[in-house]
């Protein structure tokens, strides 16, 4: 994971999932960032989460890894090469009152272990991707499950607009949003990412 640059992450791009937290569905990507201190690779650990600040939600995502500079007219194989899964954590009450403020989301989204992954595969290709329901295991219960063909805003869409916006180089990834199902992690819950029905990664959860 050392040569990750920028951690990009896609909000509200899953309609239903806009819906369960009352927000209003996005005409264009809402697309916030994440430091790299926030990531960490699942190997079956321990990952320590903070327990002080309100209710930690998971929010598990399908997640792209960029080869190349994109330019006008590439397709999303020309510049992805890898993709995993991973969790984008939030805490969801410090959210909600940055929320209210009008502030920035940083503080509820980048703290440490917030963006957690498995480890990188090839990636098959758009079509082949969408063949896969990705989902969340947490205490042997599927809790959320999506597909990337249900995602507001396509690959495509996500990755020119990042590269209009902040720029697409080698080493960057992009969490590409959650599905509805979301929810607080408590301590001791065992959380595994499956890619249809093979384990992907897989980590226990710590409320320190």
């Amino acid at each position: 994971m050392d040569d990750i640059r920028n951690i990009y992450c896609v909000g509200r791009n899953y309609r239903l999932h806009a819906q369960e937290l009352g927000n209003e569905v996005p005409k264009s990507p809402m697309i916030f960032s994440k430091p790299t201190h926030a990531l960490v690779e699942t190997t079956g650990q321990e990952i320590v989460l903070p327990g002080n600040r309100g209710e930690v939600h998971y929010e598990a995502e399908f997640v792209i890894h960029i080869s190349k500079p994109y330019k006008p007219g590439m397709k999303v194989e020309d510049v992805v090469d890898q993709f995993a899964l991973g969790i984008d954590f939030t805490l969801r009450d410090v959210q909600s009152e940055l929320k209210k403020k009008g502030h920035p989301w940083l503080l509820a989204k980048g703290f440490p272990n917030s963006a957690i992954i498995t480890k990188f595969r090839a990636f098959p290709g758009v079509e082949a991707c969408k063949e896969v329901d990705f989902s969340l295991i947490r205490n042997g219960q599927e809790v959320q499950r999506g597909n990337i063909q249900d995602m507001l805003f396509d690959l495509e869409t996500i990755i020119l607009f990042c590269s209009q916006h902040f720029g697409i180089g080698a080493g960057d990834i992009i969490y590409t949003g959650t599905p509805a199902g979301v929810g607080p992690v408590t301590d001791g819950d065992r959380l595994q990412l499956k890619w249809g029905e093979e384990i992907l990664g897989e980590c226990f959860i710590r409320l320190g």
